[in-house]
Formats: structure tokens, sequence, C-alpha cells
């Protein structure tokens, strides 16, 4: 049964975005305190941070599931896993998107895998998945999908 795990961590960019809250503490506090702007900003960013690695879903194929975030489903009502890279997960995610599909996407994350739902009882017609290592993902749901069928 193949297994995959990935946290959908931000990069580097965002952390360094995030530290603009330091110089505006600080500008904003300077003239009531130096001590209390600079206490703030280091307050302000380790919230920043903080939010950012909890608020990073992970997305698991284990035991027969795929759990993306908060959501869970069998392999066995899953289609054939496809991976987007590029200007096709840009279509993926934008002009060829589907308003009921269900989406777990991070805009640092550029590939994506699209997951069809076979179970005619789901509202949702496929699932929209960010990867940073989407052939891994896409094979784990495949191989697992057929592993349950059989």
């Amino acid at each position: 049964m193949p297994d995959y795990r990935e946290k959908l961590w931000p990069n580097a960019w965002a952390f360094i975005v995030t530290a603009l809250v330091i110089p505006a503490s600080i500008l904003v506090l300077v003239p009531i305190s130096l001590f209390a702007g600079i206490v703030t900003a280091a307050v302000l960013y380790g919230g920043c941070v903080l939010l950012l690695v909890l608020a990073s879903p992970v997305v698991r194929v284990q035991n027969g599931e795929l759990i993306a975030g908060p959501a869970t489903i069998s392999t066995t009502l899953l289609g054939q896993a496809t991976v987007f890279d590029g200007a096709e997960a840009t279509q993926e995610r934008g002009p060829r998107l589907d308003a009921r599909a269900w989406l777990l996407i991070r805009g640092w994350i550029k590939p994506v895998v699209r997951v069809p739902i076979v179970d005619a009882t789901d509202p949702a017609p496929y699932w929209v998945i960010s990867s940073r290592h989407p052939i891994e993902l896409a094979a784990a749901i495949n191989e697992s999908r057929t592993a349950n069928v059989g």
C-alpha cells in the first residue's frame, strides 16, 4: 500500500514579506518608546510566523484514504489523478476550474494534482490539490486506488 505525506509549507518569500511588520511596528511605536516598538515588532513577527506554520496543511495518502488538509476521502471513490504544472496548472486553478470543485491550493506552490471523484452522491466533481511533488502524489493516489479496488 503506497504511503505519501507532504506538508505544504510556505516558501521563504512568505516569511520575508511578513518580516515587513517589524519596521512598520517600530515606526508606529518609536514616538512612544523604542523598546515598546522592538518588543511589539518581535511579538507580531513571531505571531505571523507561527500562523504561517500552523496554517500549513498536510496532504497524505495512507490506509486507502486521501487526506488533504481537513478533508478525507477513500481512494476507492477516486478516479485517475492527473498532474498539472506551469501554464496548465494556472488554467486548472483558474479558467478551467469548476465552482463545485474542492480545493486545497496554495499560491506559492505552482503544480497541482486534479483528482476526479467517481462517487455520484458527492457534490464535488473533483479535488485540486497543490503539491511540490505532484508526480509522487498522483502515483500514490493511483496506486492506492487500484490496490483498494481489487
